[in-house]
C-alpha cells in the first residue's frame, strides 16, 4: 500500500469515526454499560483466540530481538486478560460524567447559565506494545461517549486487530456503529503521519510509548496532543523519614515492575539520615537485582554503589537500575527534582507534617505522594478505572486520565425570551 492509499484509508476511517461518535454521544448510560459488560464476557469466551493471535506477535517479537521489557508489555497473559476484564467491569460501575450539569447561576439579564459535561468527540490513540491498551482505551472512550481511532505498534498488530474485532461485534450487537472503535490495520510508519493529519475528524491525539514516539507525534501533529514524555520518578527520604517505610517503598517502587513509567528512577536521601538509611536500603535493593549508581557521598557510605555518570542523573532507565544522591536538605531535593524530574510522580518519606505539606505544595508533578510507592500513580489505583494515559502537561489534564478527563464542558443557557441590551 502506497502513501496515497494509506491517506485515503485513514481519512475514510477517521470520517466514519466522527459519524459514529455522534451516535455514541447520545447513548444512555445503561446501553454503554451493557456494551462494556458484554465485552468483558466476550473476552472470557474468546480468551483462547485472543491468546493465539497474541502468540503470533510474541513469536515475531522474539525473532526481531525485542527486549524482555518489550515482550513483557506485549504479552496478553491470563493475568493481563483478567485485568482487562476487571477494568471493563470497573468502568461500567463508574458514574457516567456525560450530561452532568453544574454551576447553574441566574444572571442579572434573566438568563440562567451552567456547564454540561460532553464528550471530546474522536480520540486518536497512538501506542506501542501493550495491546491491553486497545481494550482499556476503547472502554474509557466509549463510557465517555467518544469514538476512538487506534494505531498500535506493528509488533502488536494481530493482538490489536483481534481485540478491536471482538469489541466491534459487541457494538454491532447493540446497534451501535462498529466504527466507534477502529484499529488502523496499517503497520507502515507513514500511517502515523496520515493519522496526525486528520484534524477535520479527530479532536485529540494521545500517544503512549517511548519518549521518541511522543516527541515525533508532538512535532508532527496538526491535532492537539495530550502528552507524557517519560517517567523520571523520585523518592526523597527526609531527615525525619521512617527507615523501614522508606526501604519498603523504595524496593516496591523500583522492583515491582521496573519497565513502566511510574517505576522509581532516583532516590534522594537527606544527609542526616543517609548513614542509617542507605546501607539498609542498598542491601535490599541490590538483593532484588538493582544496580545502584550514586554520588560521591553515597558511594562512600555503600561501596557497592557505583559512581554515576553525569548522563545518569534524570535518566528513565526502565530496568533494574537507579541513581542515588545524598542531599543537604529538602530544598536541595526539590531543586534536584525540578531540574531532573519529568512531572510524573514524586514521593517524600517523612514523619514531619510541615515538610510533607511543603513537598505537596511546592513539587510540580502530576502526582505528589507522602509515604507511598510511586507505583500508585495509576488510574485504576486512583479509582478512575482503567486509565487512557498519564498526562504530564497541564492542558487539559494532569496525571492519570479517566472518564472526566475524556470529556469537556460546554456552557448551557436557559432563557425566557431575554435579549441583550
Amino acid at each position: 500500500m502506497d502513501n496515497n492509499e494509506i491517506d485515503q484509508l485513514i481519512t475514510a476511517m477517521a470520517e466514519k469515526g466522527r459519524e459514529a461518535s455522534r451516535k455514541l454521544a447520545a447513548l444512555s448510560t445503561s446501553i454503554k454499560n451493557d456494551i462494556l459488560l458484554a465485552t468483558a464476557e466476550q473476552l472470557k469466551t474468546e480468551r483462547d483466540f485472543i491468546r493465539a493471535e497474541n502468540e503470533k506477535d510474541l513469536v515475531a517479537g522474539r525473532e526481531k530481538g525485542l527486549s524482555p521489557a518489550m515482550l513483557d508489555r506485549l504479552e496478553l497473559s491470563d493475568k493481563v486478560i483478567a485485568s482487562m476484564i476487571q477494568g471493563l467491569e470497573e468502568i461500567a460501575a463508574l458514574s457516567d460524567p456525560v450530561g452532568k450539569v453544574d454551576d447553574m447561576k441566574r444572571r442579572p439579564s434573566g438568563i440562567t447559565v451552567g456547564r454540561m459535561r460532553v464528550p471530546l468527540g474522536v480520540v486518536g490513540m497512538i501506542y506501542e506494545s501493550r495491546p491491553n491498551v486497545t481494550i482499556d482505551a476503547a472502554a474509557l472512550c466509549l463510557k465517555a461517549g467518544n469514538g476512538i481511532l487506534l494505531r498500535g505498534g506493528s509488533e502488536a498488530i494481530h493482538s490489536n486487530l483481534a481485540l478491536a474485532g471482538l469489541l466491534q461485534k459487541v457494538l454491532e450487537a447493540h446497534a451501535v456503529p462498529k466504527e466507534a472503535v477502529q484499529v488502523i490495520p496499517v503497520t507502515d510508519r507513514y500511517g502515523v503521519n496520515a493519522m496526525l493529519a486528520q484534524e477535520a475528524f479527530v479532536d485529540v491525539i494521545i500517544p503512549r510509548g517511548g519518549e521518541g514516539l511522543i516527541r515525533f507525534v508532538t512535532e508532527n501533529s496538526s491535532i492537539p496532543v495530550l502528552k507524557h514524555y517519560k517517567g523520571v520518578c523520585h523518592l526523597y527520604i527526609d531527615e525525619s523519614g521512617d527507615i523501614d517505610k522508606g526501604v519498603r517503598i523504595a524496593v516496591n517502587s523500583k522492583t515491582q515492575r521496573p519497565g513502566v513509567c511510574n517505576a522509581l528512577e532516583g532516590m534522594l536521601v537527606h544527609k542526616s539520615i543517609a548513614d542509617r538509611f542507605l546501607p539498609v536500603a542498598a542491601k535490599e535493593l541490590i538483593a532484588a537485582g538493582v544496580e545502584l549508581l550514586g554520588c560521591e557521598q553515597s558511594c562512600a557510605l555503600v561501596p557497592e554503589i557505583k559512581p554515576a555518570a553525569d548522563s545518569d542523573w534524570g535518566t528513565e532507565f526502565l530496568e533494574l537500575k537507579m541513581v542515588v544522591k545524598v542531599v543537604d536538605d529538602m530544598d536541595a531535593a526539590m531543586a534536584y527534582i525540578a531540574q531532573h524530574g519529568s512531572q510524573h510522580t514524586e514521593v517524600i518519606v517523612t514523619e514531619s507534617y510541615a515538610n510533607s505539606q511543603r513537598f505537596l505544595r511546592e513539587v510540580d508533578a502530576s502526582a505528589v505522594m507522602i509515604n507511598a510507592s510511586t507505583r500508585f500513580n495509576d488510574g485504576g489505583q486512583f479509582g478512575l478505572g482503567a486509565e487512557i494515559g498519564i498526562s504530564t502537561t497541564k492542558l487539559h489534564a494532569y496525571g492519570p486520565m479517566g472518564l472526566e478527563e475524556l470529556t469537556t464542558k460546554k456552557f448551557i443557557v436557559y432563557g425566557e425570551g431575554e435579549v441583550r441590551q
